[in-house]
């Protein structure tokens, strides 16, 4: 009799560890390149702990983000929609010279409260919801705790920390800490306080790291161990080439930079350490990636270098060269027993909403219009997912010298449409990654193909549009910075 006891409890355990609802932390750092990391190629920047996770996660080579600027990704992270279908395609506020041939669309300076976005969904699902860092997805009534987040540390309508990366913060959403506390270790202390409150209740934690954005402020703890470096180094100048109107960055040689990218590691071990303590790491799906492209081209005119390169991509943040929207992503499953796993199909930041949901068992409503695609089978060791085409919608101007355009990848060829000059460039990814082989005037057909499949996809998605500027004279120029 007290063996059927012990096998009836043995049974409903295994029943409850079942039905046990999976956790999820996603880390989303700002403006973080490509090739910023060790285990993407860095040789300058250490980033030992995010080394560690690549050992344990599915790499994605070939990820990208939903924009080539923060505030579009942050928006489809969160909506599983395309910019162009949310009609957030610029960073917000954004910019819009008045002397420029174009002028760009307007379009929405919030993420509108009718989106159900994945906080939403999850906290109606039995989840607790917290963030921490970055939103610059609108003002007072459009804060996190607006869109389905219970608890909001350091969100709002700024793109970037105010009062820099040392307290005081000057953020509405977050109170000043000691004097020397770096916003980065903050952020991080923030998130570990919230997992020793969710007891056994599933929760969805979303931390946006500040960092690496501007202003570049080193940590105090690490400056000097990467003056040491550049010290040790045979060559330490600076080396550039001319990208349109801008400069792209061509080296890895900021100390500045290194210090916070070293920092912003530091932390990610901490979490994952806390994670591990508390006995949660396990049934945890850990994300990790960037809102777009890392800054390695700037206007010539701002007579500033870009605190970091991403080659062997071509261009930086704000464009639709590689540099722009490839981004570093690891996804470490929850209950993953497998090692390091290497995945080369194209995926987009819009495809971790439709992913996080079915890993979490829920359903969204048919009424919605979810443009990702679930990962899921990628996640159990497929290799390829049904979609042919990825494409970015970006009809403004930028301080990287970006002029207004738009992109699509299918397979490896990719089309790059520049708005101001009418013009195409057509790229095949397999053997020229940096984009330096333009094959519009050899493959005319696919061109054509391609142009059409992006008009395609900007219809069905009502994407706004670039207009002519009646007012556009050649001489003079000014812009705003991101």
């Amino acid at each position: 009799m007290q063996k059927k006891f012990y096998f009836l409890f043995i049974i409903l355990v295994c029943i409850s560890c079942s039905e046990k609802k999976q956790n999820f932390v996603v880390i989303l750092v700002d403006d973080l390149g490509w090739t910023d990391l060790g285990y993407t190629g860095s040789t300058f920047y250490e980033t030992p702990n995010i080394d560690s996770l690549s050992n344990v996660s599915i790499q994605f080579t070939n990820a990208y983000s939903s924009g080539s600027v923060c505030s579009p990704s942050r928006a489809s992270i969160l909506t599983g929609k395309h910019p162009a279908r949310v009609n957030i395609t610029d960073w917000i506020p954004g910019s819009n010279p008045k002397n420029k041939k174009l002028i760009g669309p307007v379009d929405l300076n919030e993420l509108p409260l009718q989106e159900i976005t994945l906080a939403e969904v999850l906290k109606d699902n039995g989840y607790k919801t917290f963030f921490a860092g970055k939103w610059h997805l609108g003002d007072e009534g459009f804060f996190p705790e607006d869109q389905g987040f219970e608890t909001n540390i350091g969100g709002h309508e700024k793109g970037q920390p105010p009062g820099g990366y040392y307290s005081p913060y000057k953020n509405p959403k977050l109170t000043d800490g000691p004097e020397g506390e770096y916003l980065t270790d903050r952020l991080t202390d923030e998130s570990i306080h919230f997992l020793d409150k969710v007891d056994k209740e599933p929760f969805f934690l979303f931390l946006t790291y500040y960092s690496v954005h501007t202003p570049i402020q080193p940590s105090k703890r690490h400056i000097d161990k990467f003056n040491q470096k550049l010290y040790n180094l045979k060559t330490k100048e600076v080396s550039q080439r001319i990208e349109g109107e801008g400069l792209t960055r061509l080296d890895q040689r900021n100390p500045e930079y290194a210090s916070m990218v070293y920092t912003l590691d530091e932390n990610i071990g901490r979490l994952i350490a806390k994670l591990k303590k508390e006995g949660l790491y396990e049934n945890t799906t850990l994300i990790f990636t960037s809102d777009n492209g890392g800054l390695s081209t700037l206007k010539k005119e701002y007579n500033s270098v870009a605190p970091t390169s991403v080659i062997p991509l071509r261009a930086g943040k704000g464009w639709l060269y590689e540099g722009g929207i490839r981004v570093p992503l690891l996804i470490k499953p929850a209950n993953y027993t497998g090692k390091k796993r290497v995945s080369s199909e194209p995926v987009i930041g819009h495809d971790f909403y439709p992913t996080v949901l079915s890993q979490a068992g829920v359903i969204p409503s048919k009424k919605q219009d979810i443009d990702g695609v679930d990962l899921t089978p990628l996640l159990k060791g497929g290799e390829h997912l049904s979609r042919k085409e990825l494409y970015w919608h970006y009809p403004h101007y930028h301080g990287s010298a970006w002029t207004p355009g738009a992109a699509i990848r299918q397979g490896d060829w990719k089309l790059i449409r520049f708005y101001e000059f009418d013009s195409y460039e057509l790229y095949n990814l397999s053997d020229d990654i940096s984009e330096t082989r333009d094959l519009s005037l050899k493959y005319p057909d696919k061109v054509i193909s391609l142009k059409e499949k992006l008009r395609d996809l900007q219809k069905s998605m009502n994407a706004n549009e670039a207009q002519l500027n009646p007012d556009f004279e050649l001489k003079g120029s000014s812009d705003d910075k991101e």
